[in-house]
């Protein structure tokens, strides 16, 4: 009797964290992971901060926060094994007004829920000891927070795959999947195999994971899943401050995050390079890979008008995207914010750097969507939405997600 295959579509890490897991845990299933790039890790995952986070933000007792705490510890210990980058070099996160201290307590409280370890509280004094040239009222201090290389990372994972006898396809883009069955929810198929369809290409498996990011409305589509949630693409640009400056910031200096939104807004970041960025900001993209602002797909931008739900989320945050595409235009004003928590680091002192592209899920509603989506069709599953900290919890998705289809969780 052949092998089983189990078909991933998608090379981020979360695909290829699922790979190596299903190869770890089912060692007679072959698995193929279908990529339209030319290489692992070309979107999210190669355009993300580096963060390891270390489960602050998180509401206690959901799903994100229980997969980043398991996640973290199961990235510390890989990074070891394979000498991979892991830099625990600390985060602040600072208030500078008394809006900013009530919702400071109120992580303060999530934060020892989730048990984060090393947390302490800190006043402006408290602050200039961890962070010289940063300023504020008082801050939460996580000493354990970390950035690593989550290219690095996805690439070995992809290693694994290939060591198991598995596979990873490039330049296949997925345009059409046939065999699947089953609704949203569904059920578990009818024990025939699936087709997946690139031009003149087709891969047969037994079943099939859907991890595509952006595009993941999209692909799952072709299997039959429900339109919602869209993904409205966001970028998020990014600015490097100049050599002669990078060593105002030693770790990472975020912002308290406004709990209206699931981005965490501009912040300092180290890289594991030495590097030290400011970003990203989020503007609504007009590209599902728009990450220049003169990047346009006319098919991704009825996409994003023809969901009802984007209409709503205007209506209810047009300030926040006025101010947001304000900064985009304008160093000045990019930087207007930033400065508030290290000053001495202004327009001058800062150069454009890269972007990325946020797959940002929508319900109909206008809900901007916080935590992870998994939908079942028969012997296709669909990563819907798979949220920061995702790169950080890519290996505890990976359990979580293997666990689902075999029955031993729910969705």
């Amino acid at each position: 009797m052949a092998d089983e295959v189990t078909g991933i579509v998608g090379a981020g890490i979360i695909g290829l964290a699922l790979g190596r897991e299903i190869a770890e845990r089912r060692p007679g299933t072959r698995v193929v992971v279908l990529e339209k790039e030319n290489r692992v890790a070309v979107h999210q995952t190669g355009h993300n901060s580096g963060v390891v986070h270390a489960g602050i933000y998180y509401k206690p007792g959901s799903l994100k926060a229980e997969l980043c705490t398991r996640g973290k510890a199961m990235l510390r210990e890989y990074c070891a094994e394979r000498r991979l980058p892991y830099d625990e070099c600390g985060k602040l996160v600072v208030a500078v007004d008394a809006e900013d201290v009530a919702r400071l307590d109120d992580l303060e409280a999530r934060a020892g829920v989730n048990a984060v370890p090393g947390m302490r509280r800190l006043d402006a004094a408290g602050i200039r000891e961890i962070e010289p040239h940063a300023t504020g009222l008082a801050a939460l201090h996580s000493p354990h927070t970390a950035i690593t290389d989550f290219t690095r990372i996805a690439q070995s994972f992809a290693d694994d795959i290939a060591g198991a006898g598995g596979e990873i396809r490039f330049s296949f883009p997925v345009t059409g999947i046939s065999g699947a069955g089953g609704n949203a929810g569904g059920n578990n198929g009818s024990g025939e195999g699936l087709e997946v369809v690139s031009g003149d290409e087709t891969v047969r498996v037994d079943n099939l994971i859907i991890c595509a990011g952006i595009h993941a409305d999209v692909v799952s589509g072709l299997a039959g899943d429900d339109p919602g949630p869209r993904i409205i693409p966001f970028r998020g640009e990014y600015m490097t401050i100049v050599p002669e400056k990078a060593h105002m910031v030693r770790g990472l200096v975020y912002p308290v995050p406004d709990p209206r939104y699931p981005f965490l807004g501009v912040h300092f970041t180290r890289r594991v390079s030495g590097d030290v960025e400011v970003g990203p900001n989020a503007v609504l993209a007009l590209a599902r890979e728009g990450y220049g602002r003169a990047d346009v797909s006319l098919r991704d931008l009825r996409g994003i008008a023809g969901w009802r739900g984007t209409w709503r989320m205007a209506r209810r945050h047009w300030r926040t995207g006025v101010r947001e595409m304000h900064g985009s235009l304008s160093k000045r004003a990019y930087m207007k914010a930033a400065r508030r928590y290290v000053p001495e680091v202004g327009a001058a002192d800062v150069v454009r750097a890269g972007a990325g592209v946020r797959a940002q899920a929508l319900d109909l509603d206008g809900s901007l969507v916080d935590d992870f989506r998994v939908h079942r069709l028969g012997r296709v599953t669909a990563v819907r939405n798979a949220p920061s900290p995702a790169a950080t919890s890519s290996m505890a998705i990976a359990e979580y997600i293997l666990d689902v289809i075999e029955g031993k969780k729910s969705v």
